[in-house]
Formats: structure tokens, sequence, C-alpha cells
């Protein structure tokens, strides 16, 4: 069974995702990647040697082409799909208010997508829906 939990802080070595939950003039963001016809929250894995921070940062650009934003760390958050067999990932969460969308690159996603609400079709149904709701608390 999958299970989304969320910590005030962890380990750094175990941060292996950054997810940036992000909102441009009063709407949520989305991606779609290229390969598929649901939609995403921008964020990515970490590579070796960088900071979370700088992840987030990059992950931001290249999946939305964000070029001005105010982005704030959240929490941490993990993933567990297989408990028993130590199957968890942990990831730090974010959010940023986007002020500026430069062209998308030429990477990955096919399109970034504005929403008043969350979308159904979403990559990830288990997961996505918890981080929004995360950071729809965080706003409050």
């Amino acid at each position: 069974m999958l299970q989304i939990k969320f910590y005030d802080k962890a380990d750094d070595c175990l941060l292996k995702f950054a997810v940036i939950v992000s909102r441009y003039e009063n709407k949520w963001v989305f991606c779609r990647h290229k390969d598929r016809n649901t939609y995403e929250i921008p964020g990515g894995h970490r590579e070796a040697g960088e900071a979370i921070m700088d992840t987030a940062e990059r992950e931001l650009f290249e999946e939305t082409g964000a070029v001005s934003y105010e982005l704030r760390e959240v929490c941490v958050y993990s993933v567990e799909e297989n408990a028993d067999e130590g199957d968890i990932s942990y990831g730090m969460l974010y959010y940023a208010e986007i002020k500026e969308l430069g062209t998308l690159p030429d990477m990955e996603m096919e399109a970034v997508v504005l929403f008043e609400e969350v979308p159904g079709n979403l990559t990830y149904p288990l997961i996505q829906p918890r981080l929004m709701d995360k950071i729809k608390d965080y706003l409050k």
C-alpha cells in the first residue's frame, strides 16, 4: 500500500527529489510531459553533488521556463510503496510564486498548463493530490 508522510526535516542525504507546487497569475502550474497526456507538478531527481534547493530551481526552470519566482521550502515528504522491504523515497516539497514565465526549454516537457483547480488527469494520482493538500494547508 502506498503511503505519503510529511516531516519537518530529514537528513539531507535522504532527499532524492524536489517537487515544486507553483502558482502563476493566481492559477496552479502543471506540466505535460512529451510522452504522456497527463499533468504533473514540476519536479524531479536530484543530481549527484547538487544541493536540494538547486534541484528545485533547476527543475522549476526546466519544466516550466520560470525565470522569476519566489521559492519557499515547505517540508520533507516520503513515499512508501513497500515499507516492509525498505522501499521508501524522500523528497523536499517547495512552493513557488512564479512572477515571470520564459520560454519552455526544449527538454522533456511539452507544455505548461495553468488551472484554476487541480486537474483530474494526473500522472501520479496517488501522490500529487496529497502534496497539493499540504500546500493548500501551508498557504492558509
